[in-house]
């Protein structure tokens, strides 16, 4: 347990890092990690912000990755926590930003203070927060997709799964190769397509052969990649971010369908 965890106040003042994917795509995932957040006690607010610079860095645009990182950092240095719907947003902030500021000691010090205090949403609420159990109810099966960067930056797998046994009426049925990357990666979908192409084609697989009618994750990016798949193929799985199952928030549409297609 970090010093940081020891010594969190009782009640946490948060700032909430909505994610430009949540914020343009799928806002009911930044109201659902609201619900959470609060529910467990959390002061939460959400700050006026822009991107973390993600999609500059990995096209190695590393000037216009540092200013945009500084702008996350003056803005949320005043919280106790920084929580991100998303694991790769968050582990961007976590892991990258002090690289960026390595021969800069001010900013490194700046950076480094905020990568501290900066998690994921479901690894917050369980390796922080302690929460174990949720107020939540699914009916039905649902399958669950490890992304990438929270898996393996951030460490993100036990999680989201020990929250998710506490939904009441939801089952959860585990495809095979869960842990396996989507084919999204950002710009790497864009400059790679075939190859991401036939990654997902394989991820797709996986998922149907689970026959969970319902897929999780939690990264928009991955879940929309997945969700475009099995809209392409004809597969009537929905696709949803596992903050909403947790929060109860399952009124708007699953991803990709339309305002009319909810669930019956």
């Amino acid at each position: 347990m970090s010093d940081l965890t020891m010594s969190r106040p009782e009640k946490p003042r948060v700032g909430l890092f909505v994610t430009c994917l949540v914020d343009l795509m799928r806002p009911s995932v930044g109201f659902a990690a609201v619900k959470l957040l609060e529910d467990a006690g959390c002061i939460v607010e959400a700050p006026v912000q822009t991107c973390c610079g993600q999609p500059a860095y990995n096209s190695g645009d590393r000037g216009t990755t540092r200013d945009l990182a500084q702008r996350m950092i003056e803005t949320f240095q005043g919280f106790d926590y920084v929580v991100a719907p998303s694991g790769s947003c968050a582990g961007m902030i976590k892991k990258h930003y002090p690289e960026l500021f390595e021969e800069d000691p001010n900013w490194r010090a700046k950076a480094d203070a905020l990568a501290v205090k900066t998690y994921e949403l479901t690894s917050f609420l369980v390796d922080v927060l302690g929460v174990t159990q949720v107020d939540a109810s699914f009916e039905g099966a649902v399958t669950y997709h490890d992304s990438c960067s929270g898996l393996r930056e951030l460490g993100v797998k036990s999680q989201p799964r020990k929250l998710l046994a506490s939904v009441k009426g939801l089952t959860l049925v585990e495809m095979n190769d869960s842990d396996v990357c989507c084919g999204f990666g950002g710009t790497f979908a864009v400059k790679y397509s075939d190859i991401s192409g036939a990654i997902v084609d394989a991820k797709v697989k996986n998922i149907e052969a689970s026959h969970a009618p319902t897929l999780l994750a939690g990264d928009l990016g991955c879940l929309m990649n997945m969700a475009g798949k099995l809209s392409r193929d004809g597969k009537p799985i929905e696709v949803r971010h596992v903050a909403e199952i947790l929060a109860s928030m399952t009124d708007e549409p699953a991803i990709g369908l339309a305002k009319d297609a909810l669930r019956k």
